[in-house]
């Protein structure tokens, strides 16, 4: 019997807001004690600040990677590998649409996401693109052979993801 007592004093049209504005409040205050809390870092990138991409030890961490790729092919030799970059790194931005259709008409808004707040706003990066790897010389001391030179040249073209126009392959000294 209490419990019903102390519901039908709680539904009180007085009460009742008075509840309502209550539990706003204290959604309010948790939202604003966890923002506050240590530990809770976000995982976005402040593009003022990023860690820019070197394309020149790009190129010279994929040349040694993919030497060390190709002489282990059987017949390959020593190998040494030369690259070419067409594009630098390229960001892409995290974008929000909004779009409404009435009668006839379309209208399409998009705007950047934002982080970060009063002067330290930045866009937020969605995706770093590496740099483009357009074309590839390779010269090993076994390319005598024309299936050893056909090997290096389709592992080239897979590794890279380039076709086999844009890959030169030569004898090495």
């Amino acid at each position: 019997m209490k419990t019903d007592n102390i519901l039908k004093e709680l539904l009180s049209e007085k009460k009742r807001m008075f509840l309502v504005v209550m539990l706003g409040a204290a959604g309010l205050l948790l939202i604003l004690i966890s923002s506050l809390l240590p530990g809770q870092e976000k995982k976005s990138i402040n593009c003022s600040n990023r860690e820019e991409i070197d394309v020149s030890a790009f190129c010279r961490d994929t040349e040694e990677r993919l030497e060390g790729f190709l002489s282990s092919i059987e017949g390959a030799g020593r190998v040494s590998v030369y690259l070419t970059v067409g594009s630098e790194e390229q960001y892409i931005y995290a974008k929000e649409a909004k779009r409404s259709r009435s009668d006839n008409r379309y209208d399409e808004e998009e705007k950047y996401v934002m982080v970060g707040g009063g002067s330290d706003k930045n866009a937020l990066v969605e995706t770093v693109r590496t740099p483009e790897i357009t074309g590839a010389v390779i010269a090993c001391s076994g390319c005598d052979s024309p299936a050893v030179r056909e090997r290096i040249y389709k592992a080239v073209s897979a590794a890279l993801g380039i076709n086999a126009g844009k890959i030169y392959v030569t004898k090495l000294e």
